[in-house]
């Protein structure tokens, strides 16, 4: 036999794996199987399964399954995959069994190796590290763990970080007036700190939304073993498995009130794709309307700048690009399409066990940590530090024949729709035309145009 290999032996014989590998045989036959793509469990949810098998051995020895000195070895054998996992010991193929069970008896037959090199007690993949679970409780059961585990660790800070960066340019921008555009077209004119301030709001909808979905998550089907009933688990593993669960990863999490849901079905992986989705929206259009503003410089809107971070052409000199904004919404749209993913494979829950779930574990960690990057840079490298052009805001405000929208409760809609026609045609300022065209005094238009005042609403010349 060749010194790279070891045989390993399985309920289907021997088979040969890698030396220095810490899987074996039933992990090697899964990586000769799927070989479908180079796409692969993401770090976070290997991190997650680890802590689910030290919680279990936990568990597993209150009540009396384990002796302490297994689960100890196990524990000590999970904690370090459960903090900094080597994802050389899982190579397998995110496209493999429908329930995950290659990539949970890879972690199985990982610390069950990684015990018998340390020289510990004896424990088999199945009867010891597995003990009081089955694939189909475990896999559901890591992918809603580590999903609760990455929005705390790293989306929630980054949507809160984006939400403050807003704000805080918002405040610097109160008394900046702008154009406003619905359809794209001119407008009546808002503030730019109006204008930002929208843009919080639609992401503190979104972080709502994503809590909401979070609390759900914590509830969890491990103890439902295979089909849901709990066969060859105690009634008490529940309980102080979520326990040990949550001691260990300092988050609370709860047994669920019907553990054949959580194994049947993927509709809660669902409604966090759904509400990354919906941020993902809102991070589109922020992302377009940051390069519809920054647009030009000369020929566009060119109401900002945003900072020059790399040259923008390789044959036009001097070109810069809205790079971060156009990265965010691809980012965006390769959300929308896991999303996508996700909600095909949420329906493949046949009978008593969802037959996708390595893809929506996949798909929910990828787009959790893709989407908390995009919130990171857009905060970082095009809000917090854009320049306001003001001269161009002023320019485009007195030639915004919309204006004259605010003398319809003194002249009529008709009369103002003459005058806003005319200045378009002629290209003039609203003010100069309405003067003409009106009986109004030159300091009572300026009075009732005044583009700052507009923006607070209510019925121009009133005391309102």
């Amino acid at each position: 036999m060749s010194k790279n290999v070891r045989t390993e032996k399985d309920s289907m014989g021997e088979i040969d794996v890698p030396a220095d590998a810490l899987w074996r045989a039933q992990t090697e036959r899964a990586r000769q199987n799927f070989q479908l793509s180079q796409l692969h469990f993401p770090a976070r949810t290997i991190s997650a399964l680890a802590h689910i098998k030290a919680a279990a051995a936990e568990a597993n020895a209150e009540l009396d399954l384990l002796t302490n000195e297994q689960a100890r070895a196990i524990v000590k054998a999970a904690d370090a995959f459960a903090n900094h996992p080597d994802m050389s010991h899982f190579p397998l193929d995110i496209f493999q069994t429908g329930s995950g069970t290659s990539t949970n008896m890879n972690m199985n037959e990982v610390l069950a190796e990684s015990v018998k090199r340390a020289s510990g007690p004896n424990v088999h993949p199945n009867d010891h590290v597995n003990c009081s679970q089955s694939s189909n409780d475990v896999i559901p059961t890591s992918i809603q763990v580590s999903c609760v585990l990455a929005l705390h660790d790293i989306w929630l800070p980054a949507i809160v970080h984006l939400q403050r960066t807003i704000e805080s340019k918002a405040q610097s921008l109160e008394e900046v007036v702008k154009t406003g555009r619905t359809h794209l077209m001119d407008a009546m004119p808002i503030t730019m700190a109006q204008e930002l301030r929208a843009w919080g709001t639609q992401l503190h909808h979104c972080q709502a939304n994503v809590n909401d979905v979070c609390e759900r998550l914590r509830e969890l089907p491990q103890g439902g073993t295979a089909v849901g009933t709990g066969i060859n688990a105690p009634v008490e593993f529940r309980a102080r498995f979520c326990e040990a669960l949550s001691e260990r990863t300092e988050q609370h999490f709860h047994p669920a009130d019907n553990p054949f849901a959580g194994i049947a079905g993927q509709e809660l992986s669902l409604q966090l794709a759904g509400a990354l989705n919906s941020c993902a929206a809102v991070l589109m259009k922020i992302s377009n309307d940051l390069r519809w503003m920054n647009s030009g410089p000369l020929a566009g809107l060119g109401e900002i700048e945003l900072t020059a971070l790399q040259p923008g052409s390789s044959i036009m000199p001097g070109k810069v690009n809205p790079v971060i904004p156009e990265a965010v919404a691809m980012v965006a749209a390769h959300v929308a399409g896991s999303y996508q993913s996700v909600a095909t494979a949420a329906q493949q829950g046949n009978f008593q066990l969802n037959v996708m779930l390595p893809l929506v574990a996949y798909h929910l960690i990828e787009s959790i940590e893709v989407s908390a990057n995009a919130m990171n840079a857009l905060a970082d490298q095009a809000i917090a530090d854009f320049t306001v052009k003001h001269d161009r805001l002023q320019e485009a405000l007195a030639r915004n024949p919309i204006l004259v929208t605010a003398l319809n409760s003194v002249i009529g809609y008709n009369e103002a729709a003459k005058i806003a026609k005319r200045a378009y045609q002629e290209q003039r300022p609203i003010i100069d035309v309405a003067e003409e065209m009106t009986d109004l005094k030159r300091d009572e238009l300026e009075r009732l145009l005044d583009p700052q005042k507009l923006t607070h609403g209510g019925i121009p010349g009133t005391s309102d």
